[in-house]
C-alpha cells in the first residue's frame, strides 16, 4: 500500500480545524442536511439539501449480502441475456478470485466478459441496512441507490416491475412473486407491497432518522423483455393494448409473412424502447424535443407517486428524496418538463439527477446547459467536471494544463446559475467507468481502452504510490470544488476495478477474506494481489467529508478562481460565502513548492505541507485550505 505519513502533518496542521468546531464557529458538525428547516423550494431551484449532499453510490448486487436467503436463483434471473443459463448455475463467492471462472462458467465455453454477466453474489438491501453505521461513521448525507426495481439482470436496468422492488433484494422470492402475480400491473389501484417493497420502505425510514437523504436511480427510456408490457405485446401482438407503448417496427402476421421487431436502446434487443413522440431530430448527445406517450407517462407518473409517498397521504417524509434519470438524453425534453412538474407537485424539494455524458466519445462530453435551465433537472452526474480535473492531475493523454485546466472551468462553470453549480454531481467513478484509483493508475484518455480484453497493457493491479498521491490531491479538490462530492461505494476503502463489468466487484469489507486477485488471462500484467480494505485511505475520505460539512462556504459558496500561483503548479481558488472567503491551495505538480499568505489566515486542513510564519511549503500534490 502507499506510505500515509502525510496523516501525522494533516492531524497536526487540523489543530486549529479542531477548535474551530469545538467552539461552534463552523456549522453542521452532524449529517443533518442545515437546509431542513426550509419547506418549499422555488420550481426552477435545486433543494438546498443538493447543495450540501456528500453522495454516497451504492450498487446493491454488490455491496453487501444481508441474508442469504433470498439469494438469487435460476428462475428469477431467467431472460436477462441472450445466453441460456446452464444447469449447474450457482451463487459466486463474495471473496471469489475476480478474472477466475468457476466451474460452471467455464463449462458454457463463454469468454470471461460474456459469463460474468451470469453472475450474481447475493446482495440485497437488508446487507445496506447493516451497513448505515459504516456509512453514518464514514459522514456522507444522501445515497444514490443503482436500479433496485424487480429486473432479470445484475444492473437492474431492464425493469420487469417499475413498481416493485427486485424479488431478490429483499424478503421470500416466492412470496414477492405470488405478491406481484395477484396485482393488474397497468392498474395501480391493485398494487400492494411486497416483503421487498417493505424492506425498502424500512431502509428509507432509517436513512431519514440519520439525516441521510435517498435518490433511486431510473431508466424510463426502455424496459427489459420481460417487462409486463412488453410481454402482452409478446402474447397479443398487435392485438395488445400496449402495442403503442413501445419503438415496434413490425408484428408478426403469417398472413404478410412478418415477424415481431421493435427497436432496442443502442440496437440491444434486451432493452426495448419506449415511443418516442418526436418534434425535432434526434442526435446522439444532443437534446431534442418531443414527448411520449400519454400512456406510458401516466404508468411512470403512477410510478413516481408510489416511491414519493408510500402512504398516498400527502407526507413525503417516507418516501424517496430524489431520481437519478438514466440516458437521460434519449429521452424527449418535453417528457422531463412534465415530468419534473409531477414530481414536484407531489415534493417540491424532489431532486432530479440526469444522465447527460458523451456527445462524441472519447473527447467530447455533453453540454449539459439544455438540462438544467431550471424547467427539467437539477443538475446532471458532473462527467464534464471530472474529465478535465483528472488530465490535469493525472498527467496523461488527457493532461491539461493549469492555465488550460482554469479556462475548462471558467467556460464549464459560467454556463450555470449559482443553485445550479452546488447542486451538480461531481463524481470520479461510477458503475459505468472505471473506479477512480483504477482511471488515475492509467494515462490513457479517459473511458478509452480503459478493460484488459480492449488494451492487455491496462493496468488494473493495485494502484501505485504516486497514483496515490496525485489521487488523494485531486479527492481535496473533489471536496473543496463547487458542487456536491460523489463517492462510488469501495473507492474510499482503496478498491481497483477496470471499466464495466470489473468496477462492480463485491465490496471488500473488512469481515471477508478475498482470494488473491490474478490478472485477466490476456493481460499483460503479471500479479497477485489480496483485495483489502485501506483503513487509512477510509480516514482520509472521513477528514474530508468532515472539512466540507463543517463550512457553509465549501456547500454553497461561489467558486472564485485565483491564477496567481499558475507559474508555480499551484491550483488555487476561493470559496466565498455571506463574508467567508475559505482558500484552497493544491500542488499539481511533482515539485516542492513554496509562497507567503497573510499571517492571520487559519488553517481548516493540512496535506502535505508546513507553514512557517508567513510562507507555506507544499510537497508534490499537497494541499492546504485556509480561511
Amino acid at each position: 500500500m502507499f506510505l500515509f505519513n502525510v496523516f501525522k502533518k494533516t492531524i497536526k496542521m487540523s489543530r486549529y480545524f479542531l477548535l474551530i468546531l469545538a467552539f461552534g464557529l463552523s456549522t453542521n458538525c452532524n449529517n443533518k442536511p442545515n437546509s431542513e428547516v426550509k419547506k418549499t423550494t422555488p420550481y426552477n431551484e435545486a433543494p438546498a439539501w443538493a447543495g450540501e449532499a456528500v453522495w454516497y453510490q451504492i450498487f446493491v448486487e454488490r455491496f453487501r449480502n444481508g441474508n442469504p436467503e433470498n439469494n438469487p436463483t435460476l428462475s428469477s434471473i431467467k431472460g436477462s441475456l441472450i445466453d441460456d443459463y446452464p444447469e449447474n448455475w450457482q451463487i459466486t463467492p463474495w471473496t471469489h478470485n475476480w478474472y477466475e471462472q468457476q466451474g460452471w462458467e467455464s463449462a458454457t465455453g463463454l469468454d470471461f466478459y460474456r459469463s460474468i454477466q451470469m453472475r450474481r453474489y447475493g446482495g440485497d438491501l437488508e446487507g445496506v441496512i447493516q451497513k448505515l453505521p459504516y456509512l453514518v461513521d464514514l459522514g456522507i448525507n444522501a445515497i444514490y441507490l443503482n436500479p433496485i426495481n424487480d429486473a432479470p439482470s445484475l444492473h437492474k436496468y431492464d425493469a420487469r416491475n417499475y413498481h416493485h422492488v427486485d424479488i431478490t433484494f429483499g424478503g421470500n422470492i416466492e412470496t414477492n412473486q405470488k405478491q406481484i402475480d395477484s396485482e393488474n400491473p397497468g392498474d395501480p389501484t391493485t398494487w400492494g407491497w411486497t416483503e421487498s417493497d417493505k424492506i425498502f420502505l424500512n431502509l428509507i425510514k432509517k436513512c431519514h432518522e440519520n439525516g441521510i437523504k435517498v435518490v433511486l436511480d431510473f431508466s424510463f427510456n426502455h424496459t427489459g423483455t420481460s417487462f409486463w408490457a412488453f410481454q402482452d405485446i409478446i402474447k397479443n401482438q398487435e392485438n395488445s393494448k400496449y402495442k403503442d407503448w413501445y419503438e415496434i417496427n413490425s408484428f408478426k402476421n403469417d398472413a404478410l409473412g412478418t415477424e415481431f421487431d421493435y427497436s432496442g436502446w443502442f440496437g440491444i434487443k434486451s432493452l426495448p424502447e419506449f415511443k418516442k413522440l418526436k418534434e425535432s431530430e434526434k442526435l446522439e448527445g444532443h437534446a431534442y424535443e418531443g414527448n411520449m406517450p400519454d400512456e406510458v407517462k401516466n404508468h411512470i407518473f403512477a410510478v413516481c407517486r408510489r416511491w414519493m409517498d408510500p402512504n398516498n397521504d400527502g407526507d413525503t417524509s417516507e418516501g424517496i428524496d430524489g431520481m437519478r434519470l438514466d440516458v437521460a438524453e434519449h429521452v424527449p425534453l418535453g417528457f422531463w418538463r412534465d415530468f419534473r412538474k409531477e414530481v414536484r407537485r407531489i415534493n417540491p424539494d424532489f431532486y432530479l439527477v440526469g444522465e447527460n455524458w458523451w456527445s462524441k466519445w472519447p473527447d467530447e462530453l455533453m453540454d449539459a446547459e439544455p438540462w438544467v435551465k431550471g424547467d427539467i433537472f437539477d443538475a446532471v452526474m458532473h462527467y464534464q467536471w471530472y474529465k478535465p480535473s483528472r488530465g490535469l492531475f493525472n498527467k496523461g493523454d488527457d493532461a491539461v494544463t493549469l492555465d488550460h485546466f482554469y479556462n475548462q472551468m471558467d467556460s464549464l462553470w459560467s454556463k450555470y446559475r449559482l443553485q445550479t453549480q452546488v447542486a451538480m454531481m461531481n463524481l470520479m467513478a461510477s458503475h459505468d467507468s472505471p473506479r477512480f484509483w483504477t482511471s488515475m493508475n492509467n494515462h490513457g484518455k479517459y473511458k478509452y481502452q480503459c478493460k484488459p480484453r480492449e488494451n492487455p497493457k491496462y493496468n488494473t493491479n493495485m494502484p501505485s504510490e504516486r497514483t496515490r498521491l496525485e489521487g488523494m490531491a485531486l479527492l481535496i479538490h473533489q471536496f473543496t470544488m463547487i458542487g456536491a462530492p460523489h463517492i462510488w461505494n469501495g473507492d474510499e476503502m482503496g478498491m481497483w476495478g477496470a471499466d464495466d463489468p470489473d468496477n462492480r466487484k463485491p465490496l471488500i469489507w473488512d469481515d471477508y477474506d478475498f482470494e488473491l486477485e490474478t490478472p485477466f488471462k490476456y493481460s499483460d500484467l503479471n500479479y497477485q494481489t489480496k483485495p483489502k480494505s485501506d483503513t487509512s485511505l477510509i480516514e482520509f475520505y472521513k477528514s474530508l467529508i468532515a472539512l466540507r460539512k463543517a463550512n457553509l462556504a465549501l456547500q454553497k459558496g461561489q467558486y472564485i478562481p485565483d491564477r496567481s500561483l499558475v507559474d508555480k503548479g499551484v491550483l488555487k481558488y476561493i470559496r466565498s460565502y455571506e463574508g467567508i472567503d475559505i482558500e484552497i491551495y493544491i500542488n499539481t505538480s511533482e515539485n516542492e513548492v513554496d509562497f507567503n499568505v497573510e499571517s492571520d489566515k487559519q488553517s481548516l486542513f493540512s496535506h502535505r505541507s508546513n507553514i512557517n510564519d508567513k510562507t507555506i511549503f507544499l510537497e508534490s500534490f499537497g494541499a492546504i485550505v485556509l480561511k
